[in-house]
């Protein structure tokens, strides 16, 4: 059976792989993803697997089946982290994958078709703005232009991966052939409250919920702040906070939908300066398409009227967007049997953060299993689990394995 306590120390042995002392951050591409990835290649070899990383930085590990060169069935999550993340948001689930090769090597078992599992570099999008770059590289939709993005210091992805001693030149021949990868499923922690609200250790994911990423740039005049009356600043940052808070309004207007302003920078930053301007992000999400375009079409419009009304200058840039992506029932039914074979209550529930699946269901047909977290707190140092629950999903997951049944996509 898998080793629950395995799981937990290793996950805990990622976490100390962060660029601060005082909390978990870990982004892409750097000297801190190299060190996890390097400890995951370790312990992917040790389970059975042939190791390697990619050239867009993905950490791969195939088990292969009963014959060489078979379609794999493709597990796995991401190795990035926010700032000041929690250790069990994607690292659970590739450390579970890991552990549930170990166990069939280790019995010997070879199945009708191989095992690949993958800690994806650039889930979270942190460093470059960017989301499941390594995903998008395997599924096929990756467009080359997205490496020409730079992080806050104005290196770009292409030169990062050079520098990580990658080739980004090869990272459009990672895309997978429909047919060699015969389904994607994903263990990870819920980041929701609901299976702790049921007292259930496990549940089947049915969607991942779409979302919408957009930099908001406001311009107005900076000018000194003693000299210039009220009445005639154009001040950027009071209109941006004006924004802030419509995005809020709008958000709250359904209850499926929700809304972020996560990053705002204002310039020139000093202060004794009226702000000239102003760059924030926004991020609406929702379980129904419709929903979030009507959401992010009146963000859009409220923006231009506060800035008009202002007398200011607003741009608004898309910058990612990805739809509803359903689970699909073929599998969903596999993952219950599953479920319910380990004695436990089996719960649907939509996801409402994004994950690698939504970039692979491009690819092949996607899958989830929700481990519970206290508290549902997630991207925060308090995020939580249990042995015992990592146990019940390490051990569901192994059962979906070893009874996996590939559908004709």
């Amino acid at each position: 059976m898998p080793n629950a306590e395995r799981i937990m120390q290793r996950c805990d042995r990622l976490a100390r792989e962060s660029e601060s002392a005082s909390g978990l951050t870990r982004v892409f591409l750097s000297p801190q993803h190299r060190a996890a990835s390097d400890l995951v290649l370790g312990w992917m070899r040790e389970a059975g697997m042939r190791a390697e990383r990619d050239a867009i930085g993905n950490t791969v590990g195939r088990y292969e089946g009963a014959h060489a060169g078979s379609s794999c069935l493709m597990l796995g999550s991401h190795l990035d982290t926010v700032r000041d993340a929690g250790r069990y948001d994607g690292m659970l689930g590739v450390v579970t994958a890991i552990e549930c090769v170990g166990a069939l090597a280790e019995k010997g078992e070879r199945l009708p078709f191989a095992i690949e599992v993958v800690g994806f570099g650039d889930e979270e999008g942190v460093r470059f703005g960017t989301t499941m770059l390594g995903s998008r590289a395997i599924a096929g939709g990756l467009d080359p232009a997205v490496l020409g993005a730079r992080d806050a210091d104005g290196v770009s992805i292409e030169q990062a991966l050079r520098h990580f001693g990658l080739d980004p030149a090869r990272c459009s021949l990672l895309r997978r052939r429909k047919g060699d990868v015969l389904a994607y499923v994903e263990l990870h922690i819920e980041q929701g409250p609901v299976l702790e609200a049921e007292s259930l250790p496990v549940g089947v994911v049915s969607a991942i919920n779409g979302f919408s990423r957009l930099r908001a740039r406001i311009r107005g005049m900076a000018g000194h702040a003693g000299t210039v009356p009220m009445r005639l600043r154009r001040d950027a940052l009071a209109a941006a906070a004006e924004c802030v808070l419509a995005v809020e309004r709008i958000a709250r207007s359904d209850p499926e939908l929700v809304g972020t302003v996560g990053r705002i920078e204002a310039k020139p930053g000093a202060i004794n300066v009226i702000p000239g301007e102003v760059e924030f992000t926004i991020d609406i999400r929702a379980p129904r398409d419709d929903l979030r375009q009507l959401a992010v079409a009146s963000a859009k419009a409220e923006l231009a009227s506060i800035a008009a009304r202002r007398s200011l200058a607003c741009e608004v840039e898309l910058i990612q967007e990805l739809g509803v992506t359903h689970c699909a029932p073929s599998l969903m039914v596999q993952l219950e049997r599953a479920v319910a074979a380990a004695g436990v209550r089996v719960r649907k529930l939509p996801s409402g953060a994004g994950h690698d699946g939504q970039a692979m269901s491009a690819l092949t047909d996607i899958a989830m299993l929700f481990v519970r977290c206290k508290g549902g707190i997630s991207h925060n140092p308090a995020e939580s689990i249990t042995a015992a629950d990592a146990a019940v999903g390490a051990r569901t997951l192994l059962r979906f394995i070893e009874h996996f049944e590939p559908a004709l996509r």
